[in-house]
């Protein structure tokens, strides 16, 4: 009962400073970088006032995310600052009760929190992303999107048949799409391939020259190639249309980057930029259970410290954590350095540190 009335009392200490910390950090995201883009879209596209309170909406989850670990490591730092000052720390070990004990609680709380904001980066982000980017490019640019891309995926739905459509290049003035690959599956189970040098839309639909169909099976492989001089196909989505559902990777769930890396990795594309987008939704979040490892020694202090401090020392920590990680996750994004290990080391040397600095203030 007394270990429950500590954790409580702990866990009492850490709200507080955790909510403020993800208004404060919100604010300074939005002061530093939205106000600015916000301005510009009203004085150079006239955007109204509703459709800037839709973008400034769809764009809160993905602010609200980044948050998360800095507020978790500010309320770590504010909380044991607080009970450390107070010497309610000391009088703690002195009852009996371990550092690790005493930490134990925080721990627990941002281990949820991370896992909370993996799943908010993959549920809400990608899919507020997309919508922010609607708004931006359909209300507000109007419709000013690149009509030519690179690497363009369709996925289509018949019945029981899946189709994933990928062209190495995509031209929406003239309607065609080059080095095609379609990949259908009956069944969740891959049942042809089709593979094409070019695709124009005429008529209403597509149609493929000089290409080639193979069957294959589940279990005993590919069993017929058949070649074609010109196919239609059953993909009715005009050029247009092409060009707005594509996703940047930042749009994209990780099921659908993985799919996206399937197709690229077909035709011998890199697909390191994906993979670390699929890296980093896993590890960013995580950052809220290892800064609670740095925040709670680094605030247990003997003398007696103010808020400004562990404010101070958070902005120190989150610099330190996000330059590490910008300098890593472009290697890896760029083919320099493995993608997982990239995207993995801040979280590493932040995991070391945590373990170091527990180890010291429980001896």
């Amino acid at each position: 009962m007394r270990l429950r009335l500590l954790d409580r009392y702990v866990l009492s200490e850490l709200l507080y400073p955790f909510v403020f910390g993800i208004a404060s950090f919100s604010s300074i995201f939005i002061a530093s970088s939205m106000l600015y883009r916000i301005t510009q879209y009203m004085t150079k596209y006239g955007a109204g006032w509703d459709t800037i309170a839709w973008l400034f909406f769809y764009s809160l989850p993905e602010v609200i995310n980044y948050t998360f670990p800095m507020s978790m490591l500010l309320a770590s730092l504010m909380a044991f600052g607080k009970l450390s000052g107070s010497s309610e720390i000391i009088a703690m070990k002195s009852g009996g009760v371990s550092y690790y004990r005493i930490v134990a609680p925080v721990l627990i709380v941002a281990f949820i929190v991370s896992m909370f904001s993996v799943v908010w980066a993959e549920k809400v982000v990608p899919a507020s992303k997309v919508q922010y980017t609607r708004v931006l490019e359909y209300q507000i640019k109007g419709n000013t999107k690149p009509k030519t891309q690179d690497n363009v995926i369709i996925k289509t739905m018949s019945g029981d048949t899946q189709r994933l459509t990928y062209a190495r290049r995509f031209e929406e003035h003239s309607g065609k799409m080059m080095d095609i690959t379609i990949e259908e599956f009956d069944n969740h189970k891959l049942a042809r391939i089709q593979t094409a040098k070019e695709g124009r839309w005429e008529n209403g639909s597509w149609r493929l020259f000089n290409g080639t169909v193979y069957s294959v099976h589940d279990e005993e492989g590919l069993q017929s190639t058949a070649k074609f001089d010109e196919q239609i196909i059953p993909l009715d989505i005009a050029p247009e249309q092409i060009s707005w559902e594509q996703k940047e990777p930042e749009e994209m769930t990780i099921r659908e980057l993985r799919e996206y890396i399937h197709m690229l990795e077909m035709q011998d594309q890199p697909t390191s930029r994906h993979w670390c987008e699929i890296y980093m939704r896993i590890f960013i979040p995580m950052a809220s259970f290892f800064f609670a490892m740095i925040g709670a020694p680094l605030g247990t202090q003997k003398q007696r410290t103010s808020s400004s401090i562990g404010l101070g020392l958070s902005i120190i920590v989150i610099f330190i954590y996000y330059a590490i990680m910008t300098f890593t996750t472009g290697l890896g994004k760029g083919g320099a350095m493995n993608p997982l290990l990239a995207c993995a080391l801040p979280n590493l040397i932040c995991l070391c540190v945590g373990i170091y600095l527990l180890r010291q203030k429980n001896a």
